[in-house]
C-alpha cells in the first residue's frame, strides 16, 4: 500500500497538471543575470513580484577597476528600499513584498573609464499554494493514505528542496567569486607581463648604452705618424 502511495505522488509531481477553466499567472522564478555596464552610464532592470512573499536580491561585481559600483532598490510605489554607493556586493531581503514591478538600479557614472562586469541573483520564496498542497494529497486514494503519513511525506520534500535550491544558490554565487577571482588573475598576469617587458626593454638598452661608452672610452682617435 505504501508503495502504491509514493507512486501516485510521484506520477502526479512529474506529470503535468491539466485543469480547465484555470489560466492563472505563471510562478515567479528566481534568476540570475550578468551584463557589462559601461563607463558613466547606469543601467536598471525591473522584477515583477507577488504580493507578501520574500525578496532576496543580491550583486557583485566581478570584473573592472575598483571593483565597485552604485546600487539603488526601489519598491513598485518608488519608495527608495535600499541606496549604496562605491560597493562591491550586497545582500538584501525584502520581505513580505508588494505585487508589482521592482526596480533595480546599477550606477557606475563615477568612473569615467573602467567599465564593469556586475553579476546579480534574484531569490523569491517558494510559497506552496494550499490548493497544490490538496491536489497532490487527493493523488492517493483514501484507503492508502490510512498506511502512509502525508505529512511526514510532505515535511520531508519540502526540506528536500529547501536544501537543493540553497544548494544551487550556493554553487552560483561560488561561479561568481571564482569569475571575480580570475579577472583578478588575468589583469594582474596582464600588469606583470607588462612591466616584465618594460623592464627587459630597459636592461638591453642601458647594456647597449654600455657598450657604446666603453667602446668610446678606449677608442685612440690620435693621429697615426706616418
Amino acid at each position: 500500500m505504501a508503495a502504491g502511495a509514493a507512486l501516485a505522488l510521484a506520477l502526479w509531481l512529474l506529470l503535468p497538471e491539466a485543469r480547465v477553466g484555470e489560466a492563472g499567472p505563471p510562478p515567479i522564478q528566481d534568476g540570475e543575470f550578468t551584463f557589462l555596464l559601461p563607463a558613466g552610464k547606469k543601467q536598471c532592470f525591473y522584477q515583477s513580484a507577488p504580493a507578501n512573499a520574500s525578496l532576496e536580491t543580491e550583486y557583485q561585481v566581478i570584473g573592472g577597476a575598483g571593483l565597485d559600483v552604485d546600487f539603488t532598490l526601489e519598491s513598485p510605489q518608488g519608495v527608495l528600499l535600499v541606496s549604496e554607493s562605491r560597493k562591491a556586493d550586497g545582500v538584501h531581503t525584502v520581505e513580505p513584498t508588494e505585487a508589482g514591478d521592482y526596480r533595480l538600479c546599477f550606477d557606475n557614472s563615477f568612473s569615467t573609464i573602467s567599465e564593469k562586469l556586475v553579476f546579480f541573483e534574484l531569490i523569491f520564496d517558494s510559497l506552496q499554494d494550499d490548493e497544490e498542497v490538496e491536489g497532490w494529497a487527493e493523488a492517493v486514494e483514501p484507503e492508502e493514505m490510512l498506511d502512509v503519513k502525508m505529512e511526514d511525506i510532505k515535511e520531508s520534500m519540502e526540506t528536500m528542496r529547501t536544501r537543493l535550491e540553497r544548494s544551487i544558490q550556493m554553487l552560483t554565487l561560488l561561479r561568481a567569486f571564482e569569475a571575480r577571482d580570475r579577472n583578478l588573475q588575468e589583469g594582474n598576469l596582464e600588469r606583470v607581463n607588462f612591466w616584465s617587458a618594460v623592464n627587459v626593454a630597459v636592461l638591453l638598452l642601458v647594456g647597449v648604452l654600455q657598450v657604446c661608452t666603453l667602446k668610446r672610452l678606449f677608442q685612440d682617435k690620435r693621429p697615426v705618424p706616418t
